[in-house]
């Protein structure tokens, strides 16, 4: 038998080796060894895994034999972030602020998507009750800059792709910084305190939706933050959920702290470019006294709230299709009702956290407890690994990690079950340190290689824990 031929056929039963048997052939003899490191093989492998691998992150002195090399320190790394063990981390301690810190974002991420499988260059940016703004280095622990004092911070977003960091103090003034220095760019002063912030791009044009604590949502365009509308959306109660559908053409504002109110869909043109002669567009969702609301990442214009049921006064979680029927006179919003399932939640807790992974799986937590439900309101998941209530949750495509007062970070991991579909897996815990200095994690963020956390001080100083995983 020619050669090829039988190299062609080695390498059409590999491919239905897992790659543990893979590496395992390749030390048979030369010819299964050359089989076995065929690159269309690893990038087939791959591509299974991942939906996207640059092969560039691995620097050009493993170009050589690239796929099995970005396979394999890409699983080391993953196997790393999925046990937790001592060893396959670092941790360090960000201190600096003086008061509580009141939100922390990434402003430079290692993203899924396109990790750096030999280094990360993560910033992440703290806001606190002090009045600074700073900006970290994750792997190196190091502040990179901090802002002026000013008023008490109540709030802070980033634009990765801009370099932009948008704040809100307690008067109500709103200012973006630039990422890179922290200088000061723009202001705008919304007035009111307690405003809730969202960043959204529309045909390339930048745009920031202020909802304010007297109930409307203002919105401001490009660096300069110009004004570009107002609308009350909940009289005097303030706008605490704030969210943009991943098409963005439509924004849900509401607030948590009032049963009777319901949340309104706006059409974000109506906000972006008003019309003088015009209302702007907007519908309220049929339901009252929201908790939590989410867009379905993966969907146009599909909205989940958590809210209040009519007259057993319990929760339920209930899926909305928003869209928009135009005709020759006039415009409507249309609020299609999808799925409604009841909730077994504590109805005098108001801290409801929800996030959605995809067209089919929801995250939930309340108190000490976390679920995974499908849209049609199968219970996938409950895990109830925290002693007090959980304060924060991040989620992205590897894992969910939820920050307790307990101190503790509970990580979990996807995972693709055959009966189930996608649901989660308790992975470990991670440890904020003493209890005599602390009081517990406050906010959680994290990007593909690292989790970061806000420590509640006892002296009232409160510091940042970073864990970043390496390959």
């Amino acid at each position: 038998m020619e050669p090829t031929l039988i190299s062609d056929c080695l390498i059409h039963v590999f491919t239905f080796l897992p790659e543990g048997d893979l590496i395992s052939a390749s030390t048979v003899c030369k010819d299964w060894y050359d089989a076995a490191n065929t690159p269309w093989l690893w990038r087939r492998l791959c591509l299974q895994r991942w939906t996207f691998c640059n092969l560039h992150v691995l620097g050009t002195e493993h170009m050589n034999n690239s796929w099995k090399m970005y396979f394999l320190r890409r699983c080391h790394l993953e196997t790393k972030m999925g046990k937790g063990r001592t060893g396959g981390y670092t941790c360090k301690s960000l201190r600096g602020h003086t008061g509580s810190v009141v939100g922390l974002v990434y402003l430079q991420g290692n993203l899924a998507q396109n990790p750096d499988l030999r280094n990360s260059s993560a910033t992440v940016c703290s806001a606190s009750s002090d009045g600074t703004v700073r900006a970290w280095s994750i792997q190196n622990g190091e502040l990179l800059w901090c802002t002026p004092v000013q008023d008490p911070l109540s709030n802070i977003i980033t634009d990765e792709q801009r370099d932009v960091v948008v704040t809100a103090d307690s008067t109500g003034l709103i200012k973006t910084w630039r990422g890179s220095t922290g200088q000061e760019v723009a202001s705008f002063p919304a007035g009111s305190p307690h405003c809730t912030l969202l960043q959204y791009d529309v045909n390339d044009d930048w745009f920031l939706t202020v909802g304010t604590g007297g109930g409307s949502v203002c919105t401001l365009a490009d660096s300069t933050l110009s004004k570009k509308s107002s609308v009350k959306v909940c009289d005097t109660f303030r706008v605490n959920i704030l969210k943009v559908s991943p098409n963005k053409k439509w924004i849900v504002a509401g607030t948590k702290d009032n049963d009777d109110l319901s949340p309104k869909v706006i059409y974000t043109e109506s906000l972006t470019t008003p019309s003088e002669d015009e209302d702007p567009l907007c519908r309220a969702v049929p339901v009252a006294g929201c908790s939590a609301a989410v867009f379905v990442p993966t969907q146009p214009a599909r909205l989940a709230v958590v809210h209040q049921t009519v007259p057993s006064d319990n929760k339920a979680l209930t899926v909305f299709d928003v869209s928009i029927k135009k005709s020759k006179y006039k415009s409507e919003i249309q609020v299609q009702q999808v799925e409604s399932f009841p909730l077994s939640l504590n109805t005098w807790s108001s801290r409801v956290l929800l996030e959605a992974k995809d067209s089919n799986c929801l995250v939930l937590s309340c108190e000490r407890e976390l679920w995974v439900y499908s849209l049609k309101g199968a219970l996938l998941a409950n895990f109830k690994e925290h002693t007090m209530s959980i304060a924060s949750i991040c989620l992205d495509s590897f894992r969910v990690v939820t920050a307790s007062q307990d101190l503790s970070l509970h990580v979990l991991t996807w995972k693709n079950d055959r009966d189930a579909g996608l649901t989660l897996e308790s992975r470990y815990h991670l440890l904020g340190g003493s209890h005599t200095m602390s009081r517990g994690f406050t906010h959680v963020a994290c990007d593909y290689t690292s989790i970061v956390a806000s420590v509640e001080g006892t002296n009232g100083k409160d510091v940042l824990k970073a864990y970043f995983f390496t390959s």
